[in-house]
């Protein structure tokens, strides 16, 4: 009796603290376990890069009976031009924690250009904004002198514009992007309260080694940084199996070991989960993390046609179907 009445104690502790660093840290992009699927969330370079136009769905369950902990919903599309040089992308998020709710929505542009034959640079920019609520009966606040406090709720809205850079091929990637240069000196005070106020960086990669005709492994990394910050870095590593279904791991370096799965319903839809445990002081007070992400290709039935394959269907000349794009 006295350990649960002990571990409730605890979880309301534990949630004050995430709180209070979530609030100080919350112009930090929501958390994704399976990045590696969900790069046109984070990159705006992205967008224009998929051969196809392509619609995302994702949900993230965050630290399971942790009152108050991060909540994710994410749907977005990916679609490139016919003449295969211009991208648009759309990005809606949602992200709850605690009190605090946001909701970000941008348009995403993209233009890329041949570095060879088989490689391609591309370039993208979003503009959105952030609608910032805050609801201040919820919670109790380490500060509660603070004027702002004073107040029942908080609804805001600030206007965000990113920009990143996308270098791909059939089987390897890199990028970077920062999601919003607008920060110091643009909030008004209420905002400048609960943002942060410092740049973040993403840097992303990763490669698709073909070990047999059935059989794919793909490595990948995401890092963020923020000023001020430590660096959030997750590396992981996915196998495809007879181009239907995926299966790995993955590492958030100090935070988490997650385990992936995929499955590729039908040519044109795709199903991931994800599972993460705390290897922090956090995994002894939660079920772990959840993520479940839906992708749907339209057009061309969720076929990957490589750039070589298309050009040579143009030519009339017999078409290659590859795997499912693993990227």
């Amino acid at each position: 009796m006295k350990k649960r009445i002990f571990n409730k104690i605890y979880k309301v502790l534990l949630f004050s603290v995430v709180l209070s660093m979530s609030i100080a840290n919350a112009q930090k992009e929501p958390q994704y376990t399976q990045y590696m699927y969900n790069i046109g969330s984070f990159n705006p370079a992205y967008v224009g890069s998929v051969l196809s136009p392509e619609i995302t769905a994702m949900y993230r369950a965050q630290w399971i009976d942790i009152p108050g902990a991060p909540r994710t919903i994410r749907v977005g599309a990916n679609v490139p031009m016919a003449n295969e040089k211009h991208g648009l992308g759309l990005n809606i998020v949602n992200d709850q924690l605690g009190p605090v709710s946001q909701t970000y929505f941008d348009l995403a542009y993209s233009f890329q250009i041949n570095i060879s034959s088989t490689t391609y640079l591309s370039f993208g920019i979003d503009a959105g904004g952030s609608a910032l609520n805050v609801d201040f009966s919820k919670g109790t606040f380490e500060n509660p002198g603070e004027p702002i406090l004073n107040r029942q709720t908080l609804n805001e809205f600030y206007p965000t514009v990113g920009a990143g850079l996308f270098l791909y091929s059939d089987n390897w990637y890199l990028g970077t992007s920062v999601p919003n240069f607008l920060t110091e000196g643009i909030y008004n005070d209420d905002v400048a309260t609960i943002i942060e106020d410092r740049l973040q960086f993403n840097f992303i990669g990763g490669y698709v080694f073909n070990l047999s005709d059935n059989l794919k492994f793909k490595p990948a990394f995401l890092i963020n940084s923020l000023q001020g910050n430590p660096l959030n870095m997750n590396v992981s590593a996915n196998f495809l199996i007879s181009n239907s279904f995926t299966a790995g791991a993955s590492y958030r370096i100090n935070n988490a070991f997650s385990g992936l799965a995929g499955f590729q319903i039908s040519q044109g839809m795709f199903v991931g989960y994800s599972y993460d445990y705390n290897t922090n002081l956090l995994g002894d007070f939660n079920n772990g993390s959840h993520e479940i992400i839906l992708k749907f290709s339209l057009g061309l039935s969720g076929e990957n046609k490589t750039r070589k394959a298309k050009d040579k269907e143009l030519k009339n000349k017999p078409k290659q179907i590859d795997s499912p794009r693993f990227f």
